[in-house]
């Protein structure tokens, strides 16, 4: 919990990572520090003018209406909020434009939409990740082995990279990348989760995987297996894709309303299908529960069938966009034993696949250090 605020002025260094809170109205000026403390932030308060250095470098200004004449001359700049005391006072608007305001908003209506605000400003967010959900047409069409390669992939180029495992049933994708041991949260410490989650205190809580930099996973631990709340599956989606970079979801079959809410926070799904005739079935089933969320659903097919069906045959038989086909790999069953992370091969299938796909999807995006293999 962040320790409380005294009004004060500021001295010293401007602290750009704070807000600016600008208000002598003391109920108001108490209702947006407790926002700020649930944003994981020690606001700067000022009852007067504030030194026009501190105006220009705060993260986020908020603005009393009772002190919006004293503002009215400081220079223009984004992110400031003028927070109304009076719904019934038409003049509030009046006195944003002069202002320069984004926004008015009113407390305590605003107050999750302002939360968001505040954390977000915080944390310097930029545009949010590419989130990609990965589920089979049928059991074991080696969707969990596909979500795996394009985490690794994506960390191997440098991008930041969480993946997400969605399946209670599945096993565990942390075995699957060889970190079962590794240090950090698993879904049983963040179930009970509600509200905001700082993206950053997440990224730091997660295992991170040995070789693998920027490649954090959310996996289960070995024992009981509690149901994640789709509220849950939420903030922790929505703080992973605050991070930018990419999130991948391993998603069941079966959509619980986890499940839902993970293909609701996508971008694009990825339904993997043997080439078989009664895969392709089962897959037009989970397709239907699919788009009734989610809208770019593309499929990826696995050869060989035992009747060879073409690839584009079974995606306009699914009526799906072709993500392409995903040839056997080499030696894979005996890596995935081995606890070596699928994709890791450089050239093999795996690796070509989810090398094309994501420089389909991802737009270019800076890579961080510590991301090389």
């Amino acid at each position: 919990m962040s320790k409380p605020i005294t009004d004060h002025a500021a001295t010293g260094g401007p602290e750009p990572a704070r807000p600016l809170v600008l208000t002598g109205n003391d109920a108001l000026a108490e209702h947006l520090l407790r926002i700020c403390a649930a944003a994981g932030t020690d606001p700067r308060l000022i009852r007067g003018a504030p030194p026009r250095e501190l105006w220009e470098e705060a993260s986020l200004v908020l603005v009393g209406d009772d002190r919006a004449g004293h503002c009215a001359a400081m220079p223009r700049r984004p992110g400031v909020l003028l927070l109304g005391l009076d719904l019934d006072d038409a003049g509030v608007w009046v006195r944003a434009v002069q202002l320069g305001a984004e926004h008015v908003l009113f407390l305590p209506d605003a107050e999750t939409w302002l939360l968001d605000r505040i954390a977000d400003a915080v944390e310097g967010v930029g545009p949010p990740a590419r989130t990609v959900a990965v589920l089979g047409g049928r059991g074991g069409a080696g969707a969990s082995t596909l979500a795996c390669a394009l985490a690794v992939t994506a960390a191997r180029r440098g991008l930041r990279t969480v993946l997400v495992d969605g399946d209670p049933l599945g096993g565990g994708l942390d075995i699957l990348l060889g970190g079962e041991t590794a240090a950090g949260l698993r879904w049983p410490d963040l179930a009970g989760s509600r509200g905001r989650v700082s993206g950053a205190e997440l990224a730091r809580a997660l295992p991170a995987l040995k070789r693998l930099g920027t490649l954090a996973c959310l996996s289960w631990d070995r024992g009981d297996t509690p149901a994640v709340p789709p509220e849950a599956m939420r903030s922790v989606l929505a703080a992973a894709r605050r991070g930018g970079g990419l999130v991948v979801v391993d998603v069941p079959r079966r959509l619980d309303p986890a499940a839902g809410q993970a293909l609701e926070q996508s971008d694009t799904a990825l339904l993997v299908v043997p080439a078989e005739l009664r895969a392709v079935a089962a897959a037009d089933r989970v397709a239907a529960s699919v788009r009734m969320r989610l809208d770019d659903v593309r499929v990826v097919v696995r050869p060989p069938g035992p009747f060879g069906l073409p690839a584009h045959r079974i995606a306009r038989g699914l009526r799906m966009q072709l993500a392409g086909v995903l040839d056997p790999e080499p030696g894979l069953a005996v890596d995935l034993e081995q606890g070596v992370p699928p994709g890791i091969r450089e050239g093999g299938p795996l690796s070509r696949f989810c090398g094309a796909f994501l420089d389909e999807v991802l737009p270019t995006v800076p890579a961080v250090e510590g991301g090389v293999y």
